[in-house]
């Protein structure tokens, strides 16, 4: 329980302070205590209060962010589990007959810094022993990297994500309410009990629900000879690149302020996911621009002639769309046609779709599209200039 009483030099252990440290700031009320009881709260609020020392705070500096609850939310961090650094790397490289530059490799794209990554916890010594197994049913080790990486940045954004949104919509009015630290840090910490351990099983829900989309997509991909794969040149596929943002967005910001215009991106950005076919795939979203892809350069256009329709107010979408070449690596697209992609949305108009004329051969004789020829366009880093259409609706 977090109430539950704990003795003093169980307190020094899991705050990693001495024991006369902790009656110092108990005395000097850096650490709130309650009538000399040490609880697993006082001594999370001794372990943050250790660190923040660490960073070089000064005590005066601690005791007003104590005081106002600034650092509560520390105390959260007791809910989750942290293992024994056990081993070395060199021991755990060799206890799982890995190589010890790949284990150190791992750990790297895990997030882990090299310096801090000598000693593996017993949790780490598991996921390897995970990956090893991987390695040994035959996956090749190259796109297993590829995973581990896209993996590690997607939880990175997703845990910072949880904190962020806590912070914003719990810990922040609780500081508003002016409840007192420890009180505080105990009503955090039962609401986080129930939102943490339900992560985990809706992490696992939306991967799954993905996985069969992605799968079903791959299967008809082949059936209609739609994802070409380049057996040449390892990891390139032929797809349609589209990007889309809104014009004039900077000067409306400045206009509509920062709120307003956040507002508008998260509107955009919702059409976009709510209207985009079965078969695109939003690859990232950067500032108020999308990147989308599909291995079908006909409805990836007709879907941006008709996504630009739905807005008539400024900023208004554009739309350039690019059927190209590229390689596939962490889970995004690389090379010269994405890039040639990203160029052509820059030249579009208010509401215009531009397409290049590899898409328009592509393409063929649409029933739903018109193409209008513009003529050779310079586009800014490229060495030529690249003739371009306005695709609109027939």
């Amino acid at each position: 329980m977090a109430d539950e009483r704990i003795s003093l030099r169980e307190a020094s252990r899991r705050a990693g302070v001495s024991e006369s440290t902790l009656k110092r700031w108990a005395s000097g009320r850096i650490v709130p205590v309650k009538r000399g009881r040490w609880t697993a709260p006082a001594a999370a609020q001794a372990r943050v209060v250790a660190r923040m020392r660490d960073r070089g705070y000064s005590l005066r500096e601690i005791r007003a962010a104590v005081r106002d609850g600034r650092l509560a939310f520390g105390y959260v961090e007791d809910l989750l589990p942290v293992a024994e650094h056990g081993r070395s790397r060199a021991e755990a490289a060799r206890e799982l007959d890995l190589d010890e530059d790949l284990v150190e490799r791992i750990m790297t794209l895990l997030g882990v810094p090299v310096a801090n990554a000598d000693r593996l916890t017993d949790d780490d010594v598991e996921a390897m022993s995970i990956i090893k197994g991987v390695l040994d049913s035959g996956f090749p080790l190259v796109p297993l990297l590829q995973m581990i990486r896209v993996y590690a940045q997607s939880m990175r954004r997703i845990a910072e994500a949880e904190v962020r949104l806590f912070h914003l919509y719990v810990h922040e009015p609780l500081i508003d309410d002016g409840l007192p630290p420890l009180e505080m840090a105990e009503e955090m910490n039962a609401l986080a009990e129930r939102l943490f351990p339900a992560m985990a099983p809706i992490t696992e829900y939306v991967h799954n629900r993905y996985l069969r989309h992605f799968i079903e997509q791959d299967v008809i991909g082949h059936m209609d000879s739609g994802l070409v794969v380049d057996r040449e040149a390892a990891g390139q596929v032929a797809m349609a690149f589209c990007f889309v943002d809104l014009t004039g967005f900077t000067r409306y910001t400045e206009e509509a302020g920062d709120e307003e215009a956040l507002d508008l991106v998260e509107r955009f950005f919702e059409t976009v996911e709510a209207t985009l076919p079965a078969e695109a795939t939003i690859v990232k979203t950067i500032g108020d621009e999308v990147m989308v892809v599909s291995p079908d350069p006909a409805m990836l256009t007709e879907w941006a002639v008709g996504f630009l329709t739905l807005f008539k107010e400024r900023p208004r979408p554009r739309a350039g769309v690019h059927f190209g070449r590229a390689v596939y690596r962490d889970g995004d697209y690389f090379g010269f046609d994405v890039n040639l992609a990203h160029r052509i949305v820059a030249r579009a108009l208010a509401g215009e779709v531009l397409v290049t004329s590899s898409l328009a051969d592509e393409i063929g004789g649409s029933q739903s599209l018109e193409l209008e020829p513009i003529g050779a366009v310079e586009l800014k880093g490229l060495p030529k200039p690249t003739e371009l259409l306005v695709a609109a609706r027939r």
